[in-house]
């Protein structure tokens, strides 16, 4: 097995937004936030981060002020993926530089490709860096366009592709990669992170996190340490609030939340846009039986 980026509970962090740009001031309150709370490694830029309307700009002054905040004291992966190779190597090729600890590089959406062209794309982007990569496997969100199997095993020999991000949610495939392969396993879906960890996962790259981050490494925590009861307890208990998180589409119910709770995180842009009435009532009430307050 290849030595893990980390082990326990990634956030994939928010990012806070003003009407007019990133509320840095925010993020780096958030970021001593996750660290003070037990958060094993902190994913910006990535789908809760809202990185689809985040420009160029904007994606490399987040990666880079992050990367300075953390300054290693956690690991901080940078999400560079892009359905444009030479655009994902570019935005690579920058995080590295500015101090990133690794990358989340999702598989390509909308001309999508080939499992070849899967394979020569990801090994294109592992080629012009030296530090390790999270393969982002989410069909779901990139018009069904999975790893095959076969596909990673030829990925896992490339040194510096690390792990994978795995929110297909299918626990069969999540077992064939750590029975064929070498690559860190870590759940992509908060709903299944013990599972996936019964399995060899080295954790999760989680949403809830960023009201729970505390609960959440305890679960990845109480796990690795052979509490597995213990963990699959916990685990159990935040069932429904993660559920709810997910009623509209990530990350409009967590950033949502965070706002009702008073973390103050900004608007969502466009198109994500606020939740219908009925869901918001819905999450209000999951937040209130789960007694979750903000912790800032």
């Amino acid at each position: 097995m290849k030595e893990p980026i980390f082990t326990g509970s990634a956030v994939a962090i928010v990012t806070p937004f003003t009407e007019t740009g990133v509320d840095f001031d925010k993020l780096e309150e958030l970021i001593e936030f996750h660290i003070a709370n037990q958060t094993d490694c902190i994913v910006i830029c990535g789908t809760t981060g809202e990185s689809s309307t985040v420009p160029d700009e904007e994606h490399k002054s987040v990666i880079k002020f992050t990367a300075e905040k953390v300054n290693k004291r956690i690991p901080v992966i940078a999400g560079t993926g892009s359905n444009d190779t030479a655009h994902a190597i570019e935005l690579s090729k920058y995080a590295e530089s500015v101090g990133a600890d690794g990358l989340l590089i999702v598989t390509p959406y909308y001309n999508k490709t080939t499992q070849k062209g899967l394979y020569l794309h990801t090994k294109a982007i592992a080629d012009s860096v030296n530090i390790p990569i999270v393969l982002y496997n989410i069909p779901g969100r990139t018009g069904g366009l999975s790893f095959s199997l076969d596909t990673l095993k030829e990925l896992a020999k490339i040194p510096n592709i690390n792990a994978i991000k795995e929110a297909t949610g299918n626990l069969s495939f999540v077992a064939n990669i750590a029975a064929e392969t070498d690559l860190n396993i870590y759940s992509g879906n908060d709903d299944i992170i013990v599972p996936v960890m019964s399995l060899g996962g080295k954790g999760v790259i989680s949403v809830v996190a960023n009201i729970l981050p505390k609960e959440t490494h305890d679960i990845c925590k109480l796990y690795e340490t052979g509490e597995t009861e213990k963990s699959k307890e916990l685990f159990l208990s935040l069932i429904k609030l993660i559920n709810t998180l997910f009623i509209e589409v990530n990350p409009i119910p967590v950033k949502t939340a965070m706002n009702c709770l008073g973390y103050k995180v900004g608007p969502l842009r466009m198109p994500l846009c606020d939740m219908s009435d009925k869901n918001l009532e819905t999450l209000k009430n999951v937040l209130k039986e789960n007694n979750v307050k903000c912790l800032l």
